[in-house]
């Protein structure tokens, strides 16, 4: 995508955007020099970040379908949406039940022109999308799509995707997904995946500290450990479903089985998946 693109003037390019910068790792070409710079620093400390991203996006399919094949999920809610890359959530969730219903919230307009033109439901489902930050709750359960998509009074898989460590403040996580799960009823489901640098040796996680800290290149980014998404999820008063918290590629392999042989180490992140009571 080019800096001069028609459309883009209210989009800051001299910043680099998580969701655009995610695109580059995975080959797109919706994202800006900003975000390529970003990009191309973050892999010279960690050249495994491409593979990282690649995992996320299998887990992403893998959780989908299992929420939508055995447990019998049929709305969505998904929040940091990303630029669009198929398989989407929906493509998955409505290859098992066609008439899934899927919002999408993310805070990028990027993102946003994209979904209207990609994201397009199947004729027995509906899908919907809200420009919106996953900290203002208050506005995306307002936003008259989501209750004219999602029917509150039955499950909803709340969907947080490689998004909450650009949230660094534990407080408002916490405060604004307890918003959200508080609107969906029993049986709801939250399903996240989080960035780590639990597995790298010591040196590589020093050099990935030193350069996440550089935020006028990338922008907040906060790694958590296994512990702090313990006890995030310890404080959604949520269930944690088996297999637990583990690496992506330890989450439910053997439903889609990726050819490779990715490591903890590589994936980067976190997997975990948890039902409201």
């Amino acid at each position: 995508m080019s800096d001069t693109t028609p459309g883009l003037d209210r989009i800051d390019t001299s910043t680099a955007h998580p969701a655009r910068r995610y695109d580059y790792w995975l080959g797109g070409k919706d994202n800006f020099e900003a975000d390529r710079e970003s990009g191309r620093k973050l892999l010279a400390v960690n050249p495994n970040i491409a593979v990282a991203v690649r995992q996320n996006r299998y887990f992403l399919r893998r959780v989908v379908g299992v929420l939508a094949a055995e447990h019998g999920i049929t709305q969505f809610l998904d929040i940091g949406t990303g630029i669009p890359t198929s398989p989407n959530l929906h493509e998955v969730a409505q290859s098992i039940n066609p008439a899934a219903r899927i919002v999408y919230v993310d805070n990028d307009p990027v993102v946003m022109v994209h979904a209207r033109a990609l994201l397009t439901s199947s004729e027995e489902g509906k899908t919907a999308y809200i420009e919106a930050d996953l900290l203002d709750p208050d506005r995306i359960l307002a936003d008259p799509a989501l209750r004219a998509t999602l029917d509150l009074n039955q499950p909803v898989a709340l969907t947080c995707i490689a998004v909450l460590h650009f949230l660094p403040d534990d407080i408002a996580v916490l405060a604004a997904l307890r918003t959200l799960l508080q609107a969906l009823p029993s049986g709801s489901i939250f399903a996240l995946s989080h960035g780590t640098l639990d597995h790298l040796p010591p040196h590589q996680r020093e050099a990935m500290q030193k350069e996440l800290g550089n935020v006028s290149a990338h922008g907040t980014t906060r790694p958590r450990s296994k512990q702090e998404i313990t006890v995030l999820i310890a404080g959604l008063g949520l269930d944690l479903l088996e297999p637990g918290i583990v690496s992506v590629i330890d989450w439910r392999p053997e439903v889609d089985p990726v050819p490779g042989g990715a490591t903890a180490e590589q994936a980067l992140c976190w997997a975990a998946v948890a039902r409201r009571p």
